[in-house]
């Protein structure tokens, strides 16, 4: 969305007095309106040095603009927001040293190769890498000579990658930043982030991918219509949904003639399902019954919940009230 968000509520903060904050990060209570619409409706987070936190959703959830906003890009309606202890609104400057972008939108000039494109950041921003290391770390040093405009839509993310590193940021805002990439150039980014955070970057990611979240991020948080309803680490998130037993049952058999178990029995054509948060008891309860019983359970699976599901679940959930 283009234009800044209504400016509803100001910040009790002096205008040239930080914030103040423990993390890197941190965000209480962030509301955002374009007009009558709320983009983001009372979000809280916070991100520590060398975390890497992924806030998921889906187009509109509210990710972007709340990227956004804690670039200095676009002013809260309401809440306090932080980044290394300044309010971005007001500190835009003073923070561009140390904070670093990859936005979902690439400004380049089509005419400049890689090569002076990069360039052209360094000589803006002093301390940064040399030209060549850099895009030889984001595997572009075979385009130097390419002009920007002729470079693939992968390409491009890559270039954005180099400027984000060319100086370990303290903070690093990356906006999708796998999009449009080749498994290679996708697995490469990842680990670059890792190194970030090992060298105490904190690193809030927005993504489409779960498995890029349960791969990279030590917290997630699930946005859906611009609130937070999920968050903790990726096996905190999983733990608290329920796992699923699932097996082929004879023919004669129904629910009255299964054990008793924790989580919840269902049978429809001889699928057995069983949706549990005990999935090892459960899974000895039902195996010990077929042993005692000598009960053949064809195709027997059992899993805990993945975050594509929970992710579909509770977008249904929400969709539905």
């Amino acid at each position: 969305m283009n234009g800044n968000p209504t400016p509803l509520v100001t910040h009790a903060a002096p205008p040239d007095s930080p914030i103040g904050a423990a993390g890197a990060v941190d965000v209480a209570g962030l509301s955002c309106r374009y007009g009558d619409f709320t983009a983001v409706d009372g979000v809280s987070l916070g991100v520590a040095p060398g975390e890497l936190f992924a806030l998921l959703g889906t187009n509109g959830a509210g990710k972007t603009t709340t990227i956004e906003t804690l670039q200095g890009l676009l002013r809260p309606a309401s809440g306090r927001v932080s980044v290394l202890g300044r309010d971005p609104w007001r500190h835009r400057r003073a923070l561009a040293g140390e904070v670093a972008v990859i936005g979902q939108k690439t400004g380049f000039a089509d005419d400049l190769t890689a090569a002076e494109t990069v360039k052209l950041w360094n000589d803006l921003h002093a301390g940064r890498t040399a030209v060549g290391a850099l895009l030889e770390k984001v595997e572009l040093d075979h385009r130097a000579a390419v002009r920007v405009g002729a470079l693939s839509g992968g390409e491009r993310r890559r270039l954005d990658l180099a400027m984000a590193i060319s100086t370990v940021p303290k903070v690093l805002f990356a906006d999708e930043p796998t999009t449009g990439l080749d498994p290679r150039s996708r697995r490469r980014t990842w680990a670059t982030l890792r190194e970030l955070t090992e060298s105490g970057t904190a690193v809030l990611l927005t993504t489409h991918y779960l498995d890029e979240a349960a791969e990279l991020a030590d917290r997630v948080a699930i946005m859906h219509g611009g609130r937070i309803v999920r968050s903790g680490t990726v096996d905190d998130i999983v733990a608290a949904h329920d796992a699923l037993i699932t097996a082929r049952l004879p023919a004669e058999l129904g629910l009255d003639s299964l054990p008793g178990m924790a989580g919840t029995l269902a049978v429809d054509g001889g699928e057995l399902r069983v949706r549990t948060t005990d999935l090892q008891g459960d899974l000895y309860r039902l195996l010990d019954w077929a042993e005692r019983f000598a009960v053949e359970l064809r195709g027997l699976k059992a899993a805990p919940a993945t975050l594509d599901e929970i992710f579909a679940e509770l977008e249904d959930v929400q969709e539905n009230r």
